[in-house]
């Protein structure tokens, strides 16, 4: 059990990484001419917001699967 919550922290934090490296690039794709537009956000926008929502997303399951292991290994 401890090696699979293990392995799964892994794949989380390596989802984080990705998430944020995605939202970055989208934030960084908006242009001058999106923001000048006045037409409400942009469809780069919007991505980047959903990828920072998914990094959370990743980062509150990565803190839930460290307290369960510290909880584990308190109690062996």
């Amino acid at each position: 059990m401890k090696l699979f919550l293990i392995l799964l922290l892994i794949a989380v934090m390596i989802a984080t990484v990705v998430a944020l490296v995605r939202g970055i690039i989208a934030f960084l794709r908006t242009s001058e001419a999106d923001l000048k537009a006045g037409n409400g956000p942009s469809a780069s926008a919007l991505k980047s917001n959903k990828m920072m929502q998914q990094r959370i997303l990743f980062q509150g399951i990565a803190i839930a699967i460290v307290a369960l292991l510290l909880l584990m290994a308190s109690n062996s």
